[in-house]
């Protein structure tokens, strides 16, 4: 066999000329280690706990000196008599190891690397990218950019040639998927068909670039490799609040964020020199792991879990590093270390989380709500100068007031009114009584949960406040409060009232203050409309009267005849804890207040006290006292209130997220074996992996403090800019190698998710390296990249695999043709709902639940959960928003290989499976989109189907019918418009799948043909292919 087929064999299809690989130097870690990382490490490489022997093949000097090679003479070196070796004694790999043999044309290659020298150089990935010269080609006239170059440079020395440029339909179809996940509508063909400039193309690549879609499209797959999913995982797998984060990744390609930043933003945005409200959302990334919320399990073994799949996911991400194999021993084929594995893990220690339970959540105002609370902040700071602005005219009221107010004190009359109730019923059962000091008190039942609606009649004008008294009785649990265990917990205080002859109204309650509230239950609680939260007061433990006191949001005018009913709710989760006895009362103080006075206690005081004698802060005290309360000043205390209120309500129902808060951290040590338990390991602190220091250097932080030590603890964002640096020979070519991937159909090395010794070769190495330079020397720059390999001739040309290259380069190894590859399961959705013009292409917002089948959640537990699917706009949503639940995802979005994102998932599978085909034909998404898509056809197609069976192909495909497949076809329409005419019913349950309903005015069974019909072309393969 030629040297040439081995090459190719061994080093993961790397391209190499045959006619000139047996006079090339033959690399080591390019040709070489691949073989002995494959059948020789395991016994003999990194990991010492395993090596036998005493010998390693990883590192040059100790093989030399165990004489394993012998450079320049392979027939004298051990490891050539020993892979050759008959004898079962000496045969290496032995048949114990369970790796097989050698073969003849691994020897060979071996054989010949030990004559030229048996040299060892460093692994490709872990070697600084340089800008390779561009390679001389033949066919000068082909290149249109220096990728063309190296692949058609690569092609020519294999003896092959280029594929043909692609048709205007197939590329625009192909730039349509690639860039936004989206079909092509005609008119567009039209447009591009049409335009004959040299610029026609790059037209189309511009304006899908600029389409907010673009976004959309390059988020999937970011989402997949961070494992975004609105779900925390592992057994209960509850629900969390995360969309923000995947909003903000869709703007950062749309905006085209440099990727240096985008990066940054997501592993330190919380750490950065005051951080925005994007950079915060951002650094959700460090929170987007599994958590478990099992109340038996042990938040250490959880901190550490968690500290493991941040480093397999970094590490993966922005390294296509495999340093999960660490954390139990050293890496067995790539130089990472167990030391490297936790002091990788150091960098996030600072992380706050719960080990164990659910996750705290930010609220994160959105840029609408960002912008209106800026501007509230404007006018409230306007009108509270206004209201704390002393005057002389206030000066002069202040005095008025005053002296009533000392004329009232000395009436000594109380603020408050107790008020004999008129009416008192318990919802519950109980019997409430009015006593004769005006209270009511509960006998009789004594029901778990409670509700008394309490009447008062009054007569008094401008009432401004209520006042609930909690007391104690001899007859109750600890002679306390309630009939329970002495307790109450108030779980809802609401007021009405009614004029002479009017309406029952709601008062709002805009405060509630009391003398005690028990901690965690203050009487705030009472007024805020959830029924798990309450105002309690350790009734349990001491028997004590207390009181609230709850203010109008504003006056009640009051009068003759005004009713004022009060509701109590009782219903919180511990029984009976219902208030034994209270009384009410009403007031008309400006203020309301717990005084009986109706003024605070240091108001009253100073009062008293002789004016002349008040110091400066009894003077200041009394007259901002009465600027809350001055007439004068109404208007601008109400607007304050109003704003406030506004601006509460807006931070109330702001979305909330995930975010990363840097807290004090965690002491971070070596596992043995991975052991949690076992803390006799070395301590250890932030830092990247030893071997590649030597290559970079870790920055410092030129936002930090001047006074920053030299050796002080690195930080998440010094890695992130470690991460990001020019130095790191990583970052660049994995990100570049993943959207060659997107672009092409396969990576330039296939091995996405790992560039160490296990990985594959690339096959275009120089190219590989040129791209990761030209991309950080672009600052970073995505869609320039982007726009780079899309319009290379490389990227346009046909996927139609000729003769020559099914024989020579059935894997396409040489880039010699485009690649075909079915979409990705969103966009299976996203197209049939575009082509059938039910598409909703809002772009942002929560996660929406489309169709899914009944029962499918009964096993979800922790609680228990029922799938309710969305209506309206949001049953139609792209595939990126649908709800993600990892243990139990869209079964549609599962037969089409989306992952469930537990893990990091840098290379979706494709399966073709006969799921996929029912999916197509069965799930109500799709008999809809049908539907949808026949309306379509009969209403826009013509009047004969011919001309509609034109229409759809040309919205579906675009592309007029084939002959072979109109006489298909037009007799299946025939056949089922008979069927369905003959069978009303059927047709009517056809055409009733799915919430959208079709016009009343067309023929339910010729629509219901042509629905069979769209059904067939949503089903094709070349429907759901991107060629």
């Amino acid at each position: 066999m030629r040297l040439f087929s081995c090459l190719l064999l061994f080093v993961g299809l790397a391209v190499v000329s045959p006619s000139t690989a047996a006079d090339k130097t033959i690399s080591f870690s390019r040709y070489i280690k691949p073989i002995l990382a494959g059948k020789c490490y395991a016994c003999h490489g990194p990991d010492e706990a395993e090596r036998k022997g005493e010998f390693r093949l990883d590192v040059r000097e100790v093989a030399l000196e165990k004489h394993v090679f012998k450079p320049g003479n392979s027939k004298e070196s051990e490891l050539i008599l020993r892979v050759t070796s008959t004898d079962p004694e000496m045969k290496m790999p032995p048949a114990t190891s369970k790796k097989p043999a050698l073969t003849e044309q691994e020897i060979e290659l071996i054989r010949k690397w030990i004559d030229q020298g048996a040299e060892y150089d460093q692994h490709w990935s872990y070697l600084k990218p340089l800008r390779a010269p561009l390679p001389p080609v033949k066919d000068a006239g082909w290149p249109a950019g220096d990728i063309d170059r190296f692949v058609l440079a690569s092609i020519e020395e294999a003896g092959l040639r280029p594929s043909p440029e692609g048709d205007k339909r197939t590329l625009l179809r192909r730039l349509s998927f690639d860039l936004t996940g989206l079909p092509p509508t005609p008119q567009q063909l039209a447009d591009f068909e049409a335009d004959k400039s040299p610029q026609a193309y790059e037209k189309v690549v511009d304006r899908l670039l600029a389409q907010p879609q673009y976004g959309e499209r390059m988020a999937m797959y970011w989402l997949d490799v961070v494992r975004y999913a609105d779900t925390a995982g592992y057994h209960s797998d509850n629900h969390r609040d995360i969309a923000s984060f995947r909003d903000y990744v869709i703007g950062a390609f749309n905006q085209n964020k440099p990727f240096d930043l985008f990066t940054q933003e997501q592993l330190a945005g919380d750490l950065m020199v005051n951080a925005t409200t994007e950079q915060r959302i951002a650094s959700g990334y460090n929170k987007l792991l599994q958590t478990t919320e099992e109340g038996g399990a042990q938040p250490k073994e959880y901190a550490a879990k968690y500290a493991a799949d941040r480093v397999r996911n970094t590490s993966v991400i922005w390294l296509a590093g495999t340093m999960g194999c660490c954390e139990c021993h050293n890496h067995k084929f790539d130089p990472y270390t167990q030391k490297d594995f936790y002091s990788f893990a150091a960098f996030f220690a600072d992380v706050s989380e719960k080990a164990v339970g659910r996750q705290d959540q930010t609220k994160i105002p959105t840029l609408e709500q960002e912008q209106r609370i800026a501007a509230i902040d404007v006018e409230l700071a306007a009108w509270k100068g206004k209201r704390n602005t002393q005057t002389p005219e206030l000066d002069a009221a202040l005095a008025k007031w005053e002296a009533a107010a000392q004329e009232e004190l000395a009436k000594n009359v109380s603020a408050w009114t107790p008020i004999k109730p008129e009416a008192a019923e318990s919802q519950g059962g109980s019997k409430l009584e009015t006593k004769d000091d005006l209270s009511v008190i509960s006998t009789g039942a004594n029901p778990a949960q409670d509700m008394y609606t309490v009447t008062l009649s009054t007569d008094q004008e401008r009432l401004t406040g209520i006042r609930l008294e909690a007391l104690t009785d001899e007859t109750f649990g600890n002679k306390s409060l309630s009939r329970g265990n002495g307790n109450f917990v108030l779980t809802g205080f609401e007021v009405q009232a009614a004029s002479l002859g009017g309406d029952v109204m709601p008062v709002k309650l805009s405060a509630a203050e009391a003398d005690f509230s028990q901690a965690t239950y203050p009487v705030a609680n009472a007024i805020d409309d959830k029924a798990n939260t309450g105002w309690a007061v350790s009734g349990h433990e001491k028997a004590a009267n207390h009181i609230a006191v709850f203010t109008f949001a504003a006056p009640i005018s009051g009068g003759p005849g005004t009713k004022i009913i009060v509701k109590m709710q009782h219903q919180s989760q511990f029984a009976q804890h219902n208030i034994g006895r209270f009384r009410l009362a009403l007031t008309t103080a400006d203020k309301p207040s717990l005084s009986e006075t109706g003024l605070p206690a240091d108001i009253v005081e100073i009062v008293k006290a002789d004016a002349a004698g008040r110091n400066d802060a009894q003077k200041q005290k009394l007259a901002a006292y009465y600027r809350g309360i001055a007439p004068e000043l109404a208007d601008a205390r109400g607007q304050v209130v109003k704003l406030e209120a506004e601006k509460k309500s807006i931070v109330d129902t702001a979305p909330q997220t995930l975010v990363s808060m840097a807290a004090a951290p965690r002491t971070m040590r070596i596992l043995p074996r991975g052991n949690w338990l076992d803390d006799s390991g070395q301590e250890v602190f932030p830092a990247v992996p030893e071997f590649l220091t030597s290559v970079v250097a870790v920055p410092s932080d030129p936002a930090a403090p001047s006074g920053r030590a030299a050796n002080a603890r690195l930080t998440r964002l010094d890695f992130a800019r470690w991460v990001t640096s020019r130095d790191n020979p990583l970052t660049a070519r994995v990100f570049v190698n993943r959207l060659w991937k997107l672009t092409f159909g396969r990576g330039l090395s296939r091995s996405l998710e790992d560039f160490g010794t296990q990985g594959e070769y690339p096959t275009h190495p120089e190219l590989l390296d040129w791209l990761a330079v030209d991309f950080m020397e672009s600052g970073w720059d995505v869609k320039r990249l982007v726009k780079l390999m899309v319009m290379s001739k490389t990227y346009r040309q046909s996927s139609l695999v000729s003769p020559e290259l099914k024989e020579n380069d059935p894997l396409n190894n040489y880039f010699a043709r485009q690649d075909r590859f079915r979409l990705d399961a969103e966009l299976v959705r996203d197209n049939a709902l575009a082509l059938s013009g039910l598409l909703t292409r809002k772009i942002g917002g929560p996660s929406v639940k489309p169709y899914q089948p009944a029962g499918y959640w009964q096993y979800l537990n922790f609680p228990t959960r029922e799938w309710m699917n969305d209506h309206g706009d949001d049953l139609y949503r792209r595939g990126l928003y649908t709800y993600w639940q990892r243990t139990f995802l869209n079964p549609s979005l599962l037969a089409f290989d989306a992952p469930s994102r537990e893990e990091c998932t840098v290379n979706r599978p494709r399966s073709n499976t006969p799921q996929q085909a029912l999916v197509l034909l069965n799930d109500p998404t799709y008999v809809e989109a049908a539907r949808a898509l026949a309306v379509r056809i009969v209403k826009d197609g013509g009047g004969d189907s011919g001309k509609r069976l034109e229409f759809a192909f040309r919205e579906v495909l675009t592309r007029s019918p084939r002959e072979s497949e109109v006489k298909v076809l037009v007799p299946l329409y025939e056949k089922h418009l008979q069927q369905y005419k003959a069978d009303a019913a059927s047709a009517d349950k056809l055409l009733a799948v799915g919430e959208s309903k079709p016009p009343a005015d067309l023929d339910k069974a010729e629509l219901a043909a042509w629905t069979s019909i769209a059904r067939v072309l949503l089903n094709l393969h070349e429907t759901i292919t991107r060629n």
